[in-house]
């Protein structure tokens, strides 16, 4: 009889009692639709009490007691292997049982074929396909080969709640799946982009925004600003208070670029204590005093962890213009501005106005 489901994955290996779940109530749902198909042969076949007690514990006990192995299991998904080539040898049994009946026959191969290969691949299906076909045959023979594939509209009608609900069900797992792996694929590609102490871009994403910002800008002639931001004297902070409290440090220099850069701006941590900043639609004067707030509120901030503590930064910025050619360019500017910047005895802003060679 039908079981599992065509869409579990793999990845289901590493949440087991996630993929019981799931596989339980695909089971659930294709084995009471297909005992009703099987029901349709049987009926018309006059079988015996004891097969019909046989169709009733496979259709509706067996999901229970298949549920409670696997989740008891020390190794949950092993379990759910072994269920699973359990229903493929069901499968293969009534399939003899109903003398080969066209069309409950196909639906029943077919699905846990599908589903088989969905699980664990090739595989798992040629494993237990050839535990099907194994016990078809041993049942078969039992039974004196009696061969009746005819399907009566009697049993292609019980056969349509098994066609039209197990499909679809499938369906709907595959596209909360589908849904699962593209959300689990943007949270990836966020954590790809973003520095995880601060929350900021990390250095690699922005400095491919730097260069698209560098390319917008001297193509439209508009005005853009580059800054790189260091914690002057950080190594006394971690020396002095400790890790915890210079993370804090940090996280409060990546608060403070976010509260008062705008939107259209991009904070990032460049790396250890430094931190950069791409401003757009800004001329020089205007950068400047936005920059000189940044550097104002850091200046007074206060720790309740470490009261004592005070910091400062300096900071060099560099506009877009023709003596920049590529984004690194721009960067060593802003650099050579921040370099000033901390020889000119540090808590300051300093703009580059020069160019530097690349």
């Amino acid at each position: 009889m039908k079981i599992g489901t065509a869409a579990s994955d793999h990845s289901a290996v590493s949440d087991p009692l996630r993929m019981v779940a799931r596989i339980h109530r695909m089971r659930t749902l294709g084995l009471g639709a297909g005992a009703i198909a099987v029901a349709g042969v049987l009926y018309e076949n006059g079988a015996s009490w004891p097969v019909w007690a046989l169709l009733f514990a496979n259709g509706f006990v067996w999901p229970v007691v298949a549920y409670f192995i696997a989740s008891r299991s020390a190794d949950p998904h092993r379990a759910e292997l072994r269920n699973l080539a359990f229903d493929s040898a069901a499968g293969g049994f009534w399939v003899a049982m109903m003398q080969f009946n066209v069309l409950p026959s196909a639906v029943i191969v077919v699905m846990l074929s599908a589903d088989k290969l969905g699980v664990g691949g090739w595989r798992l299906l040629r494993r237990t396909a050839t535990l099907q076909v194994v016990t078809c045959a041993v049942t078969a023979a039992l039974l004196g080969f009696p061969f009746k594939p005819e399907s009566s509209m009697f049993n292609i009608l019980l056969s349509l709640p098994f066609m039209f609900t197990y499909p679809l069900a499938i369906s709907a797992v595959a596209h909360a799946l589908s849904r699962k792996v593209v959300r689990q694929n943007r949270q990836l590609d966020q954590i790809n982009r973003t520095d995880g102490l601060t929350g900021l871009s990390n250095r690699a994403n922005w400095e491919e925004t730097a260069r698209h910002e560098l390319e917008r800008a001297l193509r439209t002639q508009r005005p853009a600003a580059l800054m790189m931001l260091d914690i002057d004297d950080f190594k006394r902070i971690n020396d002095q208070y400790g890790h915890p409290t210079g993370d804090a440090v940090l996280r409060r220099v990546a608060d403070t670029m976010r509260d008062n850069l705008r939107s259209i701006d991009t904070p990032a941590r460049f790396g250890g204590d430094e931190f950069g900043a791409v401003l757009v639609e800004l001329e020089p004067a205007d950068a400047v005093a936005l920059i000189e707030r940044i550097r104002r509120s850091l200046e007074s901030a206060r720790f309740d962890e470490a009261p004592g503590l005070r910091f400062t930064v300096s900071i060099g910025i560099a506009m877009a213009d023709a003596s920049v050619t590529d984004a690194g360019a721009w960067v060593r500017q802003a650099d050579a501005a921040l370099y000033r910047a901390k020889q000119a005895g540090r808590n300051r802003v300093q703009v580059q106005a020069a160019a530097i060679p690349g």
